[in-house]
């Protein structure tokens, strides 16, 4: 195509915004204002060179309507109540009981701890998808336990890690939510489609922890005072077991069986929650009180980043930055599965410097547009999409679940410790996000099933 001077402003936008990530300053406030900066430069070139670009205060004042559209969003209400069901399943103290039983269950196994670890994560996973809570919780119950039996410090920090980041992935997740806003497809799909992925992400990991444990001994010995495995240490598993499993059944079992809508659902996941902390002896007023400010501040947080993606995607979209995009990608001589390819290349490595958010709320919007015209399903490819954006977690230098973890260990473990043990579960990812895309029914078999789309 033929660049013109707007398609160049749109292309100063987006890397400004890459540059300012960098100064720490909050990222709704510079999406916000970058919008607005970026307006003013163009109504100055309209009034003093006469050169019009495309955007002016007329324009931009559509993002009043804009905002009311995110604020009145139906969809948007899961966010609140999928996060205060995260943050009450934290105060239950069941992952605790998840842990100590599981431990038992495999400790006699070669790298038993760190699988249950991973079984520990795909359960909090599912039950509640904070990921700064989940990678916490694993760090704290799991690192310590592991490194006490010799386990390598590398691969006592890459499990956690990993495991920890599975929630922004396996339903009912909050990405998979937005996700499904920004693009206006349905959450049920996504929530569908996402279940087997996430759980062979878990069973890849798994894999790898025992013929990892297998080819070298030393790394994950079997501990010295390993119980033998006893009906008593079973019924133990399966009663900690039980209620998150059931929490997740209401959950995703009302959406996959048309009771209930995902919105509707995630009521019964915080009600759920509620139930389960309270029949555990954990539930007080001051508890109440500061799972609601914590559900508040976050909700608060993802809100401010939708209202300022909403102002950026709105100005680069008046400069033509989704013609520059759409034309870039149908101008690729790869076909459809060429250009998939070189998008997930590209959301893999601008993970390494923007958050999932920013990338769900700028990037997704213009791509999508691109996949649909295209003739790829929307659902395989956004689910494609989220596997591999999880990598934005744990691939530095913005992987917030490598900072997460670093502010809770033990003292003595350094960050490179931590970067050296996450590089194996970086690869299984790229692994698994190949196995998805030669293997499409994996994602679009449950969806098919579940609402036959």
């Amino acid at each position: 195509m033929e660049f013109e001077l707007n398609h160049y402003m749109a292309i100063a936008l987006f890397f400004s915004f890459i540059a300012l990530i960098f100064t720490g300053y909050p990222v709704a406030w510079i999406m916000g204002g970058l919008a607005v900066a970026f307006t003013a430069i163009s109504v100055l070139s309209d009034t003093y060179l006469d050169t019009f670009m495309g955007v002016d205060w007329g324009y931009s004042s559509i993002m009043v309507t804009r905002f009311y559209a995110v604020m009145n969003n139906w969809i948007l209400v899961a966010l609140p109540m999928f996060i205060f069901m995260g943050i009450m399943l934290d105060r239950s103290g069941i992952a605790e009981d998840l842990m100590t039983n599981l431990g038992k269950l495999f400790g006699r196994v070669r790298g038993g701890l760190a699988i249950a670890v991973v079984f520990v994560g795909v359960l909090l996973a599912a039950s509640t998808g904070i990921i700064g809570a989940a990678v916490v919780l694993l760090a704290i119950l799991g690192v310590p336990l592991m490194l006490k039996h010799d386990y390598s410090p590398e691969l006592a920090c890459g499990v956690v890690c990993a495991t920890g980041t599975l929630g922004i992935l396996i339903p009912p997740s909050i990405m998979l939510v937005m996700m499904a806003d920004q693009i206006r497809i349905s959450v049920g799909d996504l929530f569908m489609g996402a279940v087997f992925p996430g759980l062979l992400l878990g069973v890849i990991y798994a894999i790898y922890i025992l013929v990892y444990a297998w080819l070298k001994p030393g790394v994950a010995p079997i501990p010295k005072d390993a119980e033998s495995v006893t009906p008593k240490i079973i019924f133990d598993v399966l009663r900690s077991i039980i209620p998150p499993a059931a929490l997740i059944f209401a959950v995703l079992g009302s959406i996959f069986f048309g009771v209930a809508t995902p919105t509707e659902a995630s009521g019964v996941g915080a009600l759920g929650a509620t139930l389960l902390a309270a029949m555990r002896g954990r539930m007080s007023f001051g508890a109440m009180n500061e799972v609601v400010k914590q559900t508040t501040k976050t909700t608060a947080y993802i809100f401010a980043l939708f209202i300022g993606a909403t102002a950026f995607s709105l100005v680069l979209r008046g400069f033509g930055g989704d013609e520059v995009i759409e034309d870039l990608l149908s101008g690729l001589p790869y076909g459809p599965n060429g250009v998939v390819i070189i998008v997930l290349l590209c959301v893999f490595v601008l993970g390494f410097f923007l958050d999932w958010i920013e990338i769900t709320l700028i990037i997704l919007p213009l791509i999508a547009p691109v996949m649909q015209t295209l003739g790829v399903d929307l659902v395989w490819f956004t689910i494609m999409f989220a596997v591999c954006l999880q990598t934005s977690f744990i691939t530095p230098p913005v992987g917030f679940a490598l900072f997460y973890m670093k502010g809770v260990l033990p003292k003595g473990i350094p960050m490179s410790t931590i970067y050296r043990g996450i590089i194996p579960f970086v690869i299984l990812q790229m692994i698994t996000v190949a196995i998805l895309f030669n293997f499409p029914s994996i994602i679009t078999w449950l969806p098919k099933i579940a609402y036959g789309s």
